[in-house]
């Protein structure tokens, strides 16, 4: 996965309530369990006025001039809901959304976000609404997401900030520990040796 440190981008704001995965990557969107060929389907019921003929509905706000580029999204209580499809977070990804400022998240979702590389944010309801539509800069290391002259601070644990700092999966992330899982083993052959006898024909 990329890293996530510093990221600014204009916020896009898509505030709503309960916005739930079946929004964000329908079912039928879904034609492969690869993490590719989604970002075509990225909230293909409110992106586009005809879906089968992919023609761009203008009052969406992914669809919009000002929201060209953006890598960033808002996003009001309870953003991810619903099934648990880890192809909406790839969906985001293939898009180019790097991070998701909501209310709330679902916890599904948001650990899916995590396993893929988008940083998801909470803050108050009002702080997320003030971002809209306004370049801002997010500061995984400081923990901080800033606009203009207004700074907001965030929470993250430290495991999921440190597989967003450095680009981790969750295999990735074990491996971290590999040379304590490895002295432990041996000590363990040491101590138990019978458990690691081999099996003979």
């Amino acid at each position: 996965m990329t890293p996530f440190t510093t990221l600014t981008s204009v916020a896009v704001p898509i505030l709503r309530d309960n916005v739930d995965t079946d929004a964000i990557i329908p079912s039928r969107e879904m034609k492969s369990t690869g993490r590719t060929g989604l970002a075509e389907g990225l909230f293909a019921p409110w992106r586009y006025s005809d879906v089968a003929a992919r023609t761009p509905d203008p009052t969406f706000e992914l669809n919009m001039p000002e929201a060209r580029g953006g890598q960033v999204i808002l996003g009001g209580a309870n953003f991810g809901c619903g099934s648990s499809r880890e192809h909406a977070v790839w969906a985001l990804v293939e898009y180019g959304i790097r991070c998701v400022i909501a209310e709330s998240f679902a916890p599904i979702f948001r650990a899916n976000c995590i396993r893929n590389g988008v940083l998801p944010i909470t803050l108050p309801r009002t702080d997320v609404d003030a971002l809209a539509w306004q370049e801002i800069t997010v500061d995984l290391p400081a923990q901080t997401v800033t606009a203009g002259a207004t700074t907001h601070s965030f929470t993250i644990e430290d495991e999921p900030r440190t597989m967003l700092l450095e680009g981790l999966d969750v295999i990735d992330l074990t491996l971290k520990a590999l040379p304590a899982i490895e002295a432990w083993t041996d000590a363990d052959r040491t101590a138990r040796p019978w458990v690691y006898l081999e099996k003979t024909a």
